[in-house]
């Protein structure tokens, strides 16, 4: 079992995870930024491309529900997430229920407002996400939210709104479709451009649902999510069918855990689902930061540092994504350095 483990793992990370390691420099002498070399995101049938016209991927980091694991939400752990773990994008969940923007509007905005603007002064992407599963009952305050982001970032090329999380199992063309259409009507006074997603059904799952039936809107992508140690080839076969529709997915959400969070990891799926990715040039972020102590958060439970985590503070979760991340993104850190 132990040789098939390791086996496992050296494909999907093809690098060792045992050395407890940091980049002992991270602070990069860089010449333009990831958003300076993208610029602005659109859509061109099922892929995002970049200001060039260009298929881009982009991976990193979702925070975890803004609610409880707002500790995360600050400058210092964005800044370590692009240097150390080479995250070209950061998703900021911000909770809705249980807690969150309903109760405290002012404070969860702040929490947001703290993000985007690390992420522009970092430049990389920041997903504003509306983390809700119950959105359609919540359309007014979406508007007023996104109005407001709109209003005061649609200058900004790394903006990205998640307009609705993980929708339940409910329709797509009678209660989902025409939520979105409202909040992107709000979006688009401000912002006519920057990327939107849009969930799906079933958890962002059923994106097959969009099939004949998009949005008649601009520069609109629809959310695909997924957890390897749950989901398997019947979910896999949903995105194929829509990619081969020219539908535009976005994987704003996945983890190596169970659905749950918790549970434990399947590296072979978890292999399996890598590969979709890379295949299709599928932009993604993982979840979660968070210490939390479930199969899907990055750090140890034990840990209170906001930076500069050890390998040996990681989950095994946070292990294997650091890595990955590092290595499919580092290539293009490495072109914007200095000469």
């Amino acid at each position: 079992m132990k040789i098939n483990f390791v086996l496992i793992i050296s494909i999907f990370l093809s690098v060792a995870c045992s050395k407890d390691k940091t980049i002992n420099n991270p602070d990069p002498i860089i010449s333009k930024t990831i958003v300076e070399k993208f610029g602005k995101l659109s859509t061109d049938g099922s892929r995002i491309v970049d200001k060039e016209g260009n298929s881009v991927r982009l991976s990193g980091m979702s925070l975890f529900w803004s609610q409880w694991g707002g500790r995360y939400y600050n400058y210092e752990t964005i800044k370590w997430l692009r240097d150390d773990w080479k995250c070209t994008i950061i998703r900021v969940a911000m909770g809705i229920e249980n807690g969150g923007y309903l109760e405290n509007p002012e404070l969860e905005l702040q929490k947001v407002k703290i993000i985007i603007d690390a992420c522009i002064e970092l430049g990389i992407y920041v997903v504003v996400d509306w983390h809700d599963h119950k959105a359609e009952e919540h359309v007014q305050q979406a508007e007023s939210f996104f109005s407001l982001i709109s209003s005061q970032y649609s200058k900004h090329p790394n903006i990205i709104y998640e307009i609705y999380n993980e929708p339940l199992q409910v329709s797509w063309k009678n209660v989902i479709k025409p939520y979105s259409e409202r909040v992107i009507k709000s979006i688009r006074k401000n912002d006519p451009e920057n990327l939107i997603i849009v969930g799906t059904p079933n958890w962002s799952q059923d994106v097959e649902n969009v099939i004949g039936n998009q949005i008649d809107a601009k520069n609109i992508a629809y959310s695909f999510h997924f957890y390897s140690s749950t989901h398997k080839q019947p979910i896999r076969d949903k995105a194929n069918k829509a990619i081969a529709a020219k539908i535009p997915l976005f994987v704003s959400e996945w983890g190596v855990s169970e659905a749950s969070g918790a549970g434990n990891i399947d590296l072979t799926e978890t292999n399996l689902w890598t590969a979709f990715l890379e295949q299709n040039n599928l932009s993604w972020c993982n979840w979660s930061i968070t210490n939390k102590n479930e199969t899907s958060a990055a750090i140890l439970p034990s840990i209170s540092a906001l930076s500069g985590w050890k390998e040996s503070e990681l989950s095994q979760s946070g292990k294997m994504i650091r890595d990955y991340i590092i290595r499919i993104n580092g290539p293009i850190f490495e072109s914007l350095m200095a000469n």
